[in-house]
């Protein structure tokens, strides 16, 4: 690598090319960088002491199919400052030329300008310009370079520029203009063969300002090729990449985080500002396991489809659309999931469409149930994550729905008696689902559904509390209280487009008037207008009719439980196999009780599985029967009995229940024993075989 302080005119003169990257991103300098460009040449331009100004840095690396009279560059880092001073110069020779400005011999004329710093006047096609963007970038430069029309699709911003600087310079002296520009100085820096662009770059864009994470990925994984090479694999997938997520790199870079975290099993999800240097560093394993780079590339845009499908609303599969939107429209982070899902229906074929359409509507009912239920969406990612991590390639649905029901406590799936308790007793309105609650219960099933895009929630009890007196006259003298505790219950809310009209009016006004209720096509109101009054007991009558409808749009998650053991079995014997039971912190005297009570169980039943906890040994047979505790000087064992029903001639055991809890134990337990010596071994081992044929059902 070689740097130097070089003046810009110096790099750009002489027969040279500098050439964009295809894979990089667009010329995106806005009016206000380019002001202060214009603004710096003008100071320096005017400065007695003809100090230079400092622009920046220009890094590039040959071609190689450089001759020697013609010299061709790849531009690593600079093109947004390069692309605008040639903009600059372009906007000053054509003022220059439409002017027929003459100054004296240090002047800038037309035939200056272009010979010096926007055509290779002596080349011609591809050679001529001095500066190749990438695609409409550059058909729009090369217009107002060669005073021609413009393309169709042309680069606004390319053209917005040009104006500013024709705006500036028509006000300007050309001299000072053209002194300002000879007086910019940048870090000139070319690259040997041997020589890593990505490192340079990197250490050159550490901020990473102007570059998002997905950006920096691509100009890794493109930038180590050949230039050739560069253009193949930008165009037949990284650019059809972007045009996935077109529009939105914050959604690019979340599903490169997903398919990293896919591919790694990650416990936790990528800060956004990490993406880029996460996966540079699993890259060589990435790249390995694919099978070589343009394999990877393959299997980028794949899920990229599978990721866009979901999360941009980019309809690669419109069997699926709708139930994709449904699902997007709750929550944004299954989409790690939904690739998963994609991928074993495209590539394993063993979840075929009415299969993935369920598996989504178990999804959304899991979403949607947790939602009323006010349940918390913190560490949804990993909850979806680790689902997508289990879902095998044989038998997806039932995977999911076994991990599913295999969720607890905080994220458990809520019941029918817990779903219906919430619909019925929230306030609704309040909840950030309730219009597509709402939407849902008027157009499920439906043939045509009904466009509530632009209808808004209609409470038919009005929530201002100064209510009309008709309707205290209905609702009798506590009226005040039971608004309040009615108003926002399912019952009472509805979707109209006569909202301002309906207003505060009183419940047979709403039914008749023109709009109203008798005359809505809105099915959710068939039972408003087939009602004499409206009061508590019609809303909550209401309710009911909608809960019920409710509980069979988003059902319960039934899954047989021989299902559920077996995973949880397969589950144990995976953390066995990857536990040490050495590793478990014992002391001497424990450790050999240990051993000696460990070989006695083994001969219970062969198929008796051990594992390995923090500070414990558990046994399953499947189920749990025994928990090892080591102590200083001896074992405490924790079983999941009664203490009153066990045969315990010795006086071993303690009723467990009565302790508030058991030191560094991990499982619940009825009963506790401490056992000093082998004797006692021998003394715990019926009790022992009692706990394991109760779990294991000999």
């Amino acid at each position: 690598m070689k740097a130097f302080h070089s003046p810009f005119t110096k790099i750009i003169n002489g027969t040279t090319q500098f050439v964009v990257p295809v894979f990089q991103r667009d010329y995106r300098w806005s009016e206000s960088q380019c002001e202060q460009l214009w603004t710096d040449i003008l100071l320096i331009a005017k400065d007695p002491t003809a100090r230079q100004h400092f622009l920046g840095s220009l890094v590039y690396v040959s071609t190689g199919d450089t001759s020697a009279a013609f010299t061709r560059w790849l531009l690593i880092d600079g093109q947004q400052r390069l692309t605008t001073l040639t903009l600059l110069l372009a906007a000053l020779r054509d003022h220059i030329r439409e002017t027929n400005w003459r100054g004296g011999d240090e002047s800038p004329t037309v035939a200056r300008l272009e010979a010096y710093f926007l055509k290779n006047m002596n080349e011609e096609g591809s050679r001529r310009p001095k500066l190749v963007l990438r695609r409409h970038d550059q058909e729009t430069l090369n217009a107002l370079l060669d005073s021609i029309a413009l393309p169709a699709t042309r680069s606004e911003r390319i053209i917005e520029n040009y104006e500013y600087f024709r705006e500036q310079v028509a006000t300007t002296d050309p001299d000072d203009i053209y002194r300002g520009i000879g007086r910019l100085v940048v870090v000139d820096v070319t690259l040997d063969a041997g020589d890593n662009p990505q490192l340079i770059f990197e250490s050159l864009n550490s901020t990473g300002i102007d570059l998002s994470q997905s950006d920096l990925i691509r100009n890794f994984i493109l930038m180590r090729l050949p230039e050739r090479q560069q253009t193949a694999f930008y165009e037949s997938y990284w650019s059809k990449l972007e045009w996935l997520f077109r529009g939105s790199e914050k959604t690019f870079d979340a599903f490169l985080r997903d398919y990293i975290a896919f591919k790694t099993q990650a416990t936790k999800q990528e800060k956004a500002d990490d993406i880029y240097q996460s996966f540079r560093s699993v890259f060589p394993e990435l790249e390995q396991s694919c099978g070589g780079l343009e394999p990877l590339l393959a299997e980028l845009l794949r899920f990229g489809r599978y990721h866009a499908a979901f999360s941009s609303d980019t309809r690669v599969s419109p069997e699926l659309a709708d139930d994709l939107a449904r699902l997007r429209r709750l929550v944004d982070v299954p989409a790690l999931l939904i690739m998963r899902l994609f991928d074993c229906h495209e590539r394993c074929g063993s979840l075929s469409v009415e299969e993935f359409r369920r598996a989504i509507g178990v999804v959304e009912s899991y979403v949607f149930r947790r939602a009323i239920c006010g349940e918390q969406t913190r560490s949804y990612w990993q909850v979806f994550a680790n689902l997508a991590y289990h879902v095998g390639d044989e038998s997806p649905l039932a995977d999911l729905e076994v991990g599913i029901a295999r969720l607890r406590d905080a994220y458990r799936f809520p019941s029918d008696t817990d779903f219906r308790r919430e619909l019925l007793a929230r306030d609704i309105y309040g909840l950030r689902v309730c219009s597509y609650l709402l939407d849902r219960l008027e157009n499920h099933g439906s043939r045509e559904p009904t466009n509530t895009s632009t209808y808004t929630v209609e409470h038919i009890l009005p929530q201002n509390e100064r209510l009309p007196e008709a309707w205290q006259r209905m609702l009798g003298p506590d009226w005040k209280a039971l608004q309040k505790t009615w108003v926002h219950r399912l019952g009472n809310l509805t979707l109209t487009g006569y909202n301002s009209t309906y207003s505060d009016r009183p419940f047979e006004e709403k039914k008749t008037i023109a709009g109203g209720f008798e005359h809505s096509s809105v099915r959710l109101n068939k039972f408003i207008r087939e009602q004499p009054q409206w009061t508590t007991a019609e809303i909550q009558t209401r309710g009911q009719l909608l809960a019920d409808r409710a509980l069979r749009i988003w059902p319960l998650l039934e899954v047989d439980p021989a299902l559920v053991e077996k995973a949880k079995q397969a589950e144990l014997r995976e953390l066995a196999e990857r536990r040490d039971v050495a590793k478990v912190p014992m002391s001497s005297p424990a450790r050999s009780l240990f051993e000696q009570l460990r070989e006695k169980i083994k001969q219970i039943d062969p198929t008796i599985l051990e594992l390995a906890e923090a500070k414990s040994v558990s046994y399953h047979g499947p189920g749990f029967f025994l928990e090892v505790l080591p102590r200083k000087q001896r074992l405490s064992l924790l079983l999941p009995l009664d203490h009153a029903e066990i045969d315990d001639p010795h006086g071993l055991a303690q009723d467990a229940t009565e302790w508030k809890f058991v030191v560094n134990a991990k499982y619940e337990g009825g009963v506790l024993l401490r056992i000093k010596d082998s004797e006692q071994i021998d003394h715990a081992m019926p009790i022992i075989r009692q706990a394991f044929i109760l779990v294991s059902g000999d």
